[in-house]
């Protein structure tokens, strides 16, 4: 057991020296990490088969577009609309005395400025985002997890954050993320925001992803959540229905939120007459 623990904070630790300075050399890394090279090269070849990063002789390189991790104030204007549709569907899902969790993001938050209404409700999160606008809602207990603070998306994460989440147990877990595909499922930039989705989505019976048309088909660099540990999807009309068939192959229920009619529209696979 820990063999496997030393490899997976090798790697991890690798991962994080690449997305900060997008390439390194085995010779750096051996003599960060106190290991020989062949142990290096190994683990880039392992993190290289999840697509994680690139090799490159003597060392590996960031693959291109999945570090960039946007702002809260870079995505609050993106999709706008959608989130908000998204987030009064997700709504529905949830009664009066349920416990619920919900992650960072700004679809998320779409989602808890409709919880408000609620007279009864456990909402667990750790978003300082999430957390404000439940402020004011006298008849919402709210649970705010430990962790550091990640100012990019206003957000608590890592070990802190994981471990507070230990023993709970909620009914749904609603999550977003930077990408969503079938082949990796829900994917976050970075490594602490990943292990903390993770640790928000094994804290509850079921996981209700919350993705807006431009994070489906789109993949970044830490998976959080695979499609085959997902009950839900609610997106918008504008994603791409291939990328939803094989995500529903898997077993999820897609449920669609028009923006412009107000309401909810029937999934439909592709090439299936309504």
């Amino acid at each position: 057991m820990r063999g496997i623990m030393l490899m997976a904070e090798r790697r991890r630790l690798i991962l994080e020296h690449v997305r900060r300075r997008g390439v390194v050399s085995l010779r750096d890394m051996a003599s960060v990490l106190g290991t020989s090279e062949i142990t290096v090269r190994r683990d880039l070849s392992a993190l290289a088969d999840e697509g994680l990063v690139n090799r490159t002789h003597g060392g590996a390189v960031l693959p291109h577009g999945l570090a960039h991790e946007p702002t809260y104030r870079e995505k609050a204007t993106q999709a706008a609309a959608e989130k908000a549709a998204i987030g009064k569907l997700a709504a529905h899902l949830i009664q009066a005395g349920d416990s619920v969790i919900l992650g960072a993001g700004t679809t998320t938050l779409a989602l808890a400025r409709e919880l408000r209404r609620l007279p009864e409700l456990t909402v667990v999160t750790n978003s300082l985002l999430v957390a404000d606008a439940l402020l004011d809602a006298s008849g919402i207990e709210v649970l705010l997890t430990g962790g550091t603070l990640r100012r990019s998306i206003h957000a608590l994460v890592g070990p802190p954050a994981e471990h507070s989440l230990r023993g709970l147990r909620a009914n749904q877990a609603f999550l977003s993320g930077n990408g969503l595909t079938a082949q990796r499922g829900l994917s976050t930039p970075n490594l602490m925001v990943a292990a903390t989705d993770r640790a928000l989505a094994a804290a509850a019976r079921e996981v209700v992803v919350l993705a807006d048309h431009t994070k489906i088909g789109r993949d970044t660099m830490c998976q959080t959540v695979p499609c085959s540990s997902m009950h839900m999807l609610v997106t918008d009309p504008a994603s791409d229905p291939e990328e939803l068939r094989a995500i529903g192959d898997y077993g999820v229920e897609i449920r669609i939120a028009s923006p412009e009619q107000g309401r909810e529209e029937e999934w439909v696979e592709p090439g299936v007459a309504g």
